[in-house]
């Protein structure tokens, strides 16, 4: 159907055609995996053959949001398939398809971060969440006089916060390898630098406190510490964020190289 819409030049029949088309190969390829059948994920390569084919189609139309779209949907669909290494790629597709609507964008690349946080890429996820940061401090609403964001923007910024000093945690980089962006984060929660009129303002006093309390305990080496600040923080946090924070935890008693 799509080759028929191809040579009667309607592109938007051939596209839909196209993405009907994925949709019947990924199902196929679902039900023969819920069926534990043998296979060499022809109906996966097809589906994603597909998918190409109708996201070029949307390009070539101007109508990038359509292939952003698909973009995201098929990461979706490689996602649920536990094949995050392989969704990474088309949700920052879909990022930089969405330059247009900047929330939009955002959100791809908070799925981008998701994925490299579950393959264990955690430095490609670190880098992940100061570009979004950044992203929102660059093209954000904020209010006015003020360099703070607003709205959405403003969510999306305290969750990159959050997660990227738990990366940092986690990651534990030398000072000669610290980028500036990182050691300018790190900072701020820093004890000798602590100014009550300087805080954070895109997190609530609370957390912010309790994070800056996890820094330090993170840099005491104080274990215990680190084990009750994870149950005060636990409610504040989003799954995502509480495994980085048990990761963080599970180093400190019993670091990575050094058997469990």
């Amino acid at each position: 159907m799509a080759r028929c819409e191809q040579t009667l030049f309607n592109a938007p029949g051939e596209a839909l055609a196209l993405t009907d088309a994925a949709r019947l190969f990924l199902s196929s390829e679902k039900e023969n995996r819920a069926l534990q059948a043998p296979g060499f994920d022809e109906h996966l390569q097809a589906a994603l053959n597909c998918y190409s084919f109708a996201i070029k189609v949307y390009i070539e139309m101007n109508q990038p949001v359509m292939a952003a779209s698909l973009c995201l949907e098929l990461g979706n669909a490689l996602k649920e398939m536990n094949r995050p290494g392989e969704a990474i790629v088309h949700y920052q597709r879909a990022a930089e398809l969405q330059t247009q609507t900047p929330i939009e964008a955002l959100l791809s690349m908070g799925e981008m971060a998701t994925c490299k946080i579950l393959t264990r890429d955690y430095d490609g996820a670190l880098s992940v969440f100061t570009e979004m940061q950044l992203i929102c401090q660059e093209r954000g609403l904020q209010l006015p006089g003020t360099s703070t964001p607003v709205g959405a923007f403003l969510d999306i910024v305290a969750k990159c916060e959050i997660s990227r000093v738990l990366l940092l945690m986690l990651l534990e980089p030398p000072p000669q390898k610290l980028l500036p962006e990182h050691a300018q984060t790190l900072e701020r929660y820093a004890w000798e630098s602590f100014d009550p009129h300087s805080q954070v303002t895109f997190l609530p006093e609370n957390v912010f406190l309790l994070l800056q309390s996890v820094v330090m305990a993170c840099q005491e080496k104080d274990t215990e510490s680190l084990k009750s600040l994870q149950t005060e923080l636990w409610p504040f946090l989003t799954a995502e964020q509480n495994h980085l924070l048990h990761l963080v935890v599970q180093e400190r008693i019993t670091p990575s190289g050094q058997g469990i």
